[in-house]
């Protein structure tokens, strides 16, 4: 089996084509021909993170987050980004990372969040142009039956397992088609508006954003890696099913590098 393997097996939902023009999916580093021993999965790659595949014999890591997103110019030990890529390259570690080509995938990162939250009927939010029934961006679905939206509310706290969420002020609705988007999701309100959704959920929203729904959709900000934490998850259970004898596992190491501080 073969590093190769690995990247076909997540492209086959996701191909690398559907990736943002602006993004760096794919091999990052490494032999795409090498041997794929054993895989640690992760939301990001760090330093620590390298670590953790070293000292479980991993010699492949695949990550949602691409770790090099940007071109480098030199390789020092001056960013955890070179730090980490010298010490994969010295322990012959390759790292695949699925990034918007994950996020604009049907059976994605959006998907994974709205199975969480236990909607149904899915559809995507912003469909793409070429392929509107596979490829597109965020996702929307309904619950059976309506909720209040402070229940709503702890559902998603719980869920995504944040001790607290931003939100716009309540509409004094019921909750019952739900938009989402994993990740910044904020150019796709509009969408969730035009779809008349009574929620979107997504992260990385604006001050200002949170003046746009005018009392007509209860907007919730529930952070960047909380809304795509489950993309671990995701990539574990293509790896698994396409090689079920493969040895993966999904990191230990906590990357989210925000903390909350809750008062009392």
């Amino acid at each position: 089996m073969t590093v190769k393997d690995i990247l076909d097996c997540i492209t086959a939902i996701a191909p690398l084509q559907w990736q943002e023009s602006y993004d760096n999916a794919g091999l990052q580093v490494g032999d795409v021909n090498a041997e794929a021993r054993k895989a640690l999965i992760c939301l990001d790659i760090t330093e620590e993170i390298v670590d953790e595949a070293i000292e479980k014999d991993c010699n492949v890591i695949v990550s949602h987050h691409p770790l090099i997103f940007r071109g480098l110019k030199h390789l020092t030990p001056q960013t955890y980004i070179e730090r980490a890529v010298v010490k994969a390259v010295k322990h012959d570690i390759a790292m695949i990372s699925m990034h918007t080509n994950l996020d604009n995938s049907y059976l994605g990162v959006s998907r994974m969040l709205a199975e969480r939250l236990g909607l149904k009927n899915f559809h995507l939010l912003q469909p793409s142009v070429t392929e509107p029934e596979v490829c597109g961006a965020g996702m929307i679905g309904e619950f059976d039956v309506p909720m209040e939206e402070i229940d709503f509310l702890s559902l998603v706290a719980q869920q995504i397992g944040s001790p607290c969420l931003r939100h716009s002020a309540l509409t004094g609705r019921k909750i019952q088609k739900v938009a989402l988007c994993g990740g910044s999701g904020s150019p796709f309100m509009g969408d969730a508006l035009k779809n008349h959704a009574d929620a979107y959920l997504t992260a990385d929203i604006k001050y200002h954003d949170f003046f746009v729904p005018e009392g007509n959709i209860l907007l919730i900000d529930g952070g960047h890696f909380e809304t795509e934490q489950f993309t671990k998850e995701l990539i574990y259970g293509l790896i698994r099913k396409k090689f079920p004898t493969f040895a993966a596992e999904i990191a230990e190491t906590r990357t989210n590098a925000v903390y909350y501080f809750v008062r009392n």
